[in-house]
């Protein structure tokens, strides 16, 4: 069994902190559970480009508003407590807080906590043996 909490996460490396968002993540790749569960603060006014090409992801809103947008379609979908977007398709997105955001994102694969976003906001494949 693994019990954590965000205050064992904080500001620790497995806090990522960027000028638009603050992710904590809680479970990684090394667990070997099959997916990562991170929660991510997106924070208000900013425009966050996403493509996660090689995992799937699902973000449940629990605190905050703010829209996601289908970047293929241009279809948007506002956001709430109580909403959650699952990725199925490797969408490219857009999200956009109208508030500070809370989120908690299930990835699978799971993260290593050693990516980073490229300039097309992808996440490259990287597992626990490389």
């Amino acid at each position: 069994m693994i019990v954590r909490t965000l205050d064992e996460i904080t500001d620790t490396d497995a806090d990522i902190k960027t000028p638009n968002w603050r992710s904590k993540r809680i479970i990684l790749a090394k667990e070997k559970v099959g997916f990562s569960v991170h929660e991510t603060t997106l924070y208000a006014g900013t425009v966050n480009d996403f493509w996660y090409a090689n995992h799937i992801e699902a973000v449940f809103v629990y605190e905050g508003e703010g829209e996601v947008v289908n970047k293929a379609t241009g279809e948007r979908h506002e956001l709430k407590p109580g909403s959650l977007y699952l990725l199925n398709d490797h969408d490219k997105h857009q999200v956009l807080p109208k508030t500070d955001m809370k989120t908690v994102c299930v990835f699978n694969p799971p993260v290593t906590g050693r990516e980073v976003h490229d300039e097309n906001g992808v996440y490259p494949l990287v597992t626990e043996e490389s």
